[in-house]
């Protein structure tokens, strides 16, 4: 084993005793400081791509003393190269950013064995801390998943890590209700049903898209379930805006008249392929814990860190301020310490949390302080997307006018302790396959997203080898900066 694997290795098995600490541990910036240095150390001597990317801006590990210093790589360079931290021949994962694959716009974040160990790890704590607080160790409940499987998906970050959640807190009758055909109303009828005469509360796990189709269908239906207390529902990837306008109040209002699932236990994950940690809401965990009731945000763990940055000169912003979010994970050992997103959002109590408010937009050039979207509507034209709901309410009047309402017996369970021109996104193959039943172009697009995620696990790592060796940042990428110049160049509004 080198040195380089040697450092790796270290570094990774103190980075799990932090994320094995747990979420209320206390490590002082010092603490992360130091990390962050030996991280950046590390970064800059195995990853060509960063090392160009700091040259560039003429940063080295000897001038930095502070891990707000560290360069920011902007999630778009994701987009366009192969940003790897250890021998690609080492791979064991590899997951696809969000709507930006295609052979020139690669979007794929390997890891080797150690950054796998990491990844699972932080979102199992994060998990457990947000989703499942009241839970003692050991305990499980049946998870019902509307989300697409590894198996459909296999390298889909978002199948991948509802697996994982799967195997550490499901029950064996846990279940991936979402498939090609769409939703599996029969056996998620009967599961619902089965909760509510067992007395045994679920867990819902899923796409934000997935559930506003499901409500809309069942209120068509006249159809709603009064789960026992103790169920609770988590959503992610985003509502695209599908099927129609839905605020985040509407969507918990929705989930209270269908579900019988009050909002202390709607829980929202917030999670970025280009860094290894996922944010959860805190609405669930104050509750169990009996803290006042207050407006939800993120907590960031011990081994990150989350800044608001300036949409204008990229500095960090004040407690309230919306900016652009920029993360430092320690848990990203296999890629880069810190990745500024497109997300606007802003810090909480004094950095500890964070809230997204929406995706950034290009307006005359610039980046605007204004969200594209709201919180639950990211991204889209909205003609096209009016015309896909057609097709949505089609093939939910269709599914819903011969679904029948199971009659289910009392029984006795126990609980057992994008851009335009690539290929879809996690949230917009979930959207495809909803559709893809009424619509042959709809289904066109399921397939070849699907196909893409499991192109990305079949092809030889020889492929993304050479590809990598032909890369540099002679014309490297500068995430929104380069977009701004690019709008002014083909004057967009």
């Amino acid at each position: 084993m080198s040195t380089n694997d040697n450092s790796t290795h270290q570094l990774t098995e103190e980075v799990l005793g932090l994320i094995a600490a747990g979420v209320d541990a206390d490590l002082s910036d010092a603490a992360f400081n130091a990390y962050s240095m030996r991280l950046f150390a590390l970064h800059y001597d195995n990853n060509k791509i960063f090392r160009e990317f700091c040259e560039a801006k003429k940063v080295t590990p000897e001038q930095v003393t502070r891990w707000e210093d560290i360069p920011m790589v902007y999630n778009d360079v994701f987009k366009t190269h192969l940003v790897a931290s250890f021998p690609l021949e080492q791979a064991v994962m590899a997951c696809l950013t969000g709507g930006t694959t295609s052979l020139t716009q690669r979007g794929r974040i390997f890891r080797d064995e150690d950054g796998k160990r990491l990844v699972f790890a932080a979102n199992r704590t994060m998990t457990g801390a947000y989703l499942f607080p009241d839970f003692e160790e050991g305990r499980r409940c049946r998870i019902l998943i509307l989300a697409p499987s590894p198996d459909l998906a296999p390298s889909m970050g978002m199948a991948i890590g509802m697996d994982q959640t799967r195997r550490a807190f499901g029950t064996e009758d846990s279940m991936f209700l979402l498939g090609k055909s769409g939703i599996d109303i029969k056996a998620l009828l009967k599961a619902l049903r089965e909760s509510e005469s067992s007395g045994v509360p679920v867990a819902l796990i899923g796409a934000t898209s997935a559930y506003v189709y499901f409500f809309q269908a069942c209120r068509r239906k006249n159809m709603s379930f009064r789960l026992p207390p103790g169920s609770r529902i988590c959503d992610g990837g985003g509502y695209r805006g599908r099927f129609g306008k839905v605020s985040r109040q509407d969507y918990y209002d929705m989930v209270q008249e269908i579900l019988g699932i009050p909002e202390t236990h709607c829980v929202n994950v917030l999670g970025e392929a280009e860094t290894a940690t996922n944010l959860f809401d805190d609405a669930l965990r104050r509750h169990v814990k009996g803290l006042p009731t207050r407006q939800r945000t993120r907590p960031v763990p011990p081994w990150s860190r989350v800044l608001a940055m300036s949409i204008d000169t990229l500095k960090p912003l004040p407690d309230g301020e919306v900016g652009l979010l920029a993360h430092w994970d320690l848990a990203n050992v296999p890629t880069v310490l810190a990745v500024i997103t497109d997300n606007l959002g802003y810090t909480t109590d004094g950095g500890r949390g964070c809230e997204m408010v929406g995706r950034a937009k290009i307006e005359n050039g610039k980046v605007s302080p204004l969200p594209d979207e709201t919180p639950i509507s990211p991204m889209g034209d909205s003609a096209i997307f009016r015309m896909l709901e057609t097709y949505v309410n089609f093939s939910i009047d269709f599914k819903m006018r011969v679904a029948k309402d199971p009659k289910v017996e009392p029984s006795v369970r126990e609980e057992i302790e994008a851009r335009p021109g690539s290929v879809a996104s996690c949230p917009q193959v979930v959207d495809e396959i909803l559709v893809a039943q009424a619509d042959e172009e709809a289904a066109r697009l399921r397939d070849a997203a699907l196909g893409t995620f499991k192109d990305q696990t079949e092809r030889p790592l020889d492929w993304y080898k050479a590809e990598a060796e032909k890369q540099d940042l002679l014309d490297h990428p500068e995430g929104l900066g380069s977009e701004k110049k690019t709008a002014v160049k083909k004057g967009r509004p």
